[in-house]
């Protein structure tokens, strides 16, 4: 086994070790309950998720008290849904952030933000494949389930786009409170301007009520920043002495420059041109190097100018001073976040090339990805399943997918007349973690084949081959009746956190099928084509 290949623990191995211990295969006896507690005892984290909750909720309560009664809070990243995150750092949960900040829901409002050259683009989040103004309205909706008040919806970079005033009334006629923030000239640069009546004075005055303000986006770029620095202007001028503060997760200040950690963020925003930096201002106030990135740094003059105008002077020495994160302090195993770190990077770069290859105007981002790879000291071969896919393809002349499973192990597929490469690849997986043996056919050609007629005959689909999700369908009606469908199942959850590579981009219900399982994808950008080969399960 290569270095690569034992760098991580043998999760699968050892669930499987302890339960012939107990005499146990998964789905036996008092089976599932126990195969998933033995799951969880034995994967490895790199990232103490109770920690987090407990001292960055203690942090924000102290920068709260220090600015008394009204306090910004500017969200950076997301603030549930943070996949992201928990990508990067194994043992992070996705609505962390919500769930510390739910301590606070009765003193706290949100304030969503969008920019108005995102709703005239159509920006998507990629993640959930919706344009941003709708993320808007399931934010809004999902935040008020959970006890938040959401008190309005500020459009920044206005500049007259009939699509943000046809996005406007859509809000307005929901009945929810709206407000423009317009495109300053010489932004951040030009402090005279902005810290003045014809820059921040210009914009609405947000209506807010309690002494926490969440000012949160979709995505990153939206104008959260100027829109604080917005309203502490305009409070100043109504007689409120509001703060500011800012909730970023990454990059993580208390990590050096270089660490894959970081340079993961960098990749993930690579679309804004986003440049991590050592915090100069930091440097020089404290001899102490912390990171922070460019759009932070170039706009601390701003804020400078505005705490100066306001308190006299700025409580902030830098902009790493601004940042209440404490995720730096809560990691548990370095190595384990660089290596997710690591998948990461490579997981971003062929996400960008999928892009370019359908049509996106995304070379810069393309270009940008690749020139990480240098400072994170890999490269795309540095992902096994990525090498192994693309050498059974090379052997077989066929599209291929292969998964690094938690032990090491690689598994590969091909694709063929009954399932495409990706839907026999996650037989070949589950065959194998079960102790199936891999010449043994779950799913019988006699159940595949009507199947198939009906996608052609009936819904005049192209592609016969049954997709993943039509798999796992096949596999769920036999396994009342067929004990090795059942354990085929069962194990499933052990493909959680796995790597996998196909030489061709897949279509969006086997992305949708590997992220639901857990599953880190990557594809080669090249396009399906149609092939007739014999049978790859």
């Amino acid at each position: 086994m290569t270095s690569q290949a034992s760098r991580m623990i043998s999760t699968s191995a050892e669930v499987f070790g302890i339960w012939q211990n107990i005499g146990q295969k998964p789905g036996e006896a008092f089976g599932s309950a126990i195969f998933f507690v033995i799951l969880q005892s034995v994967m490895k984290y790199g990232f103490d998720n109770e920690k987090y909750l407990s001292i960055q909720s203690e942090h924000i309560k102290e920068r709260i008290a220090q600015f008394g009664n009204k306090l910004y809070l500017e969200l950076g990243g997301k603030l549930f849904d943070d996949h992201h995150a928990s990508r990067v750092l194994p043992g992070f949960q996705p609505d962390s952030k919500l769930r510390m900040l739910g301590q606070l829901a009765d003193q706290a409002e949100i304030v969503i933000v969008i920019s108005a050259k995102d709703i005239e683009k159509n920006k998507v989040r990629t993640d959930l494949g919706i344009t941003y103004d709708m993320d808007v309205l399931r934010l809004r909706e999902e935040f008020t389930k959970r006890g938040f008040m959401v008190s309005s919806v500020v459009i920044t970079h206005y500049n007259g786009q009939s699509s943000a005033d046809a996005f406007r009334r859509k809000l307005e006629n929901l009945g929810i409170a709206t407000y423009l923030h317009y495109t300053i000239e010489g932004y951040p640069e030009n402090v005279a301007l902005i810290d003045s009546d014809e820059g921040f004075g210009r914009n609405d005055y947000v209506q807010t009520s309690r002494p926490l303000v969440i000012v949160t986006a979709p995505g990153p770029g939206s104008g959260k920043m100027a829109v604080c620095l917005s309203q502490l202007y305009n409070e100043n001028k109504r007689g409120v002495k509001a703060g500011y503060a800012k909730f970023e997760t990454f990059p993580v200040w208390s990590l050096p420059l270089r660490h894959p950690v970081n340079i993961a963020y960098e990749a993930a925003t690579a679309d804004l041109n986003d440049i991590n930096m050592i915090d100069p201002f930091h440097l020089d106030a404290y001899g102490k190097t912390a990171i922070n990135y460019n759009r932070d740094i170039e706009i601390f003059p701003v804020l400078n100018a505005l705490f100066e105008g306001i308190y006299g002077e700025n409580p902030y020495k830098s902009p790493t001073d601004m940042g209440v994160n404490m995720v730096g302090f809560c990691i548990s195993d370095d190595a384990v976040c660089r290596e997710a770190s690591r998948q990461e990077i490579v997981r971003r770069y062929f996400r960008a090339l999928n892009d370019f290859a359908s049509g996106a105007d995304n070379e810069r981002e393309v270009n940008k990805i690749s020139l990480l790879f240098k400072q994170a000291g890999i490269s795309p071969d540095y992902r096994l399943p990525l090498v192994a896919a693309r050498e059974r393809a090379r052997q077989s002349g066929v599209p291929c997918s292969a998964i690094e499973l938690a032990d090491g192990t690689v598994i590969t597929a091909e694709s063929g007349d009954l399932l495409g490469s990706s839907s026999a690849l996650l037989l070949n997986a589950i065959k194998h973690l079960a102790g199936i043996d891999h010449d043994l056919k779950l799913i019988p050609q006699s159940l595949i084949e009507p199947v198939q007629r009906t996608k052609t005959a009936y819904l005049h689909s192209r592609n016969p081959r049954l997709h993943t999700d039509e798999v796992l369908v096949a596999l769920s009606v036999l396994s009342p009746t067929d004990d090795n469908c059942r354990r085929a199942l069962e194990v499933l959850p052990l493909l959680d956190g796995c790597q996998m590579h196909s030489t061709e981009m897949l279509g969006e219900v086997d992305h949708k099928i590997f992220k639901k399982l857990g599953i880190g994808l990557t594809c080669d950008p090249a396009k399906k084509r149609r092939r007739t080969q014999t049978p790859a399960e």
